[in-house]
């Protein structure tokens, strides 16, 4: 099967998660400057939101780069990701209107945790699909920042419950890590 349809499907996917946190976002109660502070959680919680799911969408365009044809295993996988995925508006919404309140903390560091695993399942069956000499394979090579970021989330989650703010320090390292495009993926299929 070729992969146009995976990607155009997924690149919708994200671009409406992406629209559904900037309708979520609400306009200021008031005209002054507080009014606008007040909203800075949310605003927060949206920016570093809009972050992961580009870093998604980055990411999930130069894996299928390397991708050749995808199989029933791999629609499955990708849907998997898309399912964490599609849940960070939700997560997005609670963690900002609660201000970084405990559990919708760790609750949002759980859906990353989840979609990086699920990334993981969706790689590892595209290197299974294209087999032993897998150009995504010889890519990703060791992947240290692949295996680094869902132990900052599981390390992430408990801290929540004693301090927010270092369990949303956690996710900004994350998002800070990955923000710089992977060029493994571009070197090889170059």
């Amino acid at each position: 099967m070729h992969k146009g349809r995976l990607e155009a499907f997924s690149d919708g996917v994200i671009a409406i998660i992406i629209t559904i946190m900037v309708l979520e976002l609400k306009v200021p109660a008031g005209h002054d400057l507080h009014a606008l502070l007040e909203t800075g959680p949310r605003f927060c919680a949206y920016i570093l939101s809009f972050i992961m799911a580009g870093i998604y969408w980055n990411n999930h365009h130069h894996m299928l780069q390397a991708a050749d044809h995808v199989s029933g295993g791999v629609l499955w996988a990708n849907l998997h990701l898309l399912f964490w995925l599609s849940l960070l508006p939700f997560g997005t919404e609670w963690l900002g209107e609660t201000h970084s309140a405990p559990l919708p903390t760790a609750f949002y560091g759980v859906l990353l945790l989840l979609a990086a695993i699920a990334y993981y399942i969706l790689q590892l069956t595209i290197i299974r699909r294209q087999g032993a000499s897998s150009r995504l394979r010889a890519a990703v090579g060791r992947d240290f920042k692949g295996k680094l970021s869902p132990i900052c989330y599981a390390a992430a989650i408990p801290l929540a419950f004693v301090s927010p703010i270092i369990s949303d320090a956690i996710y900004v390292f994350v998002a800070l890590i990955w923000l710089v495009p992977d060029r493994r993926i571009e070197s090889k299929l170059q």
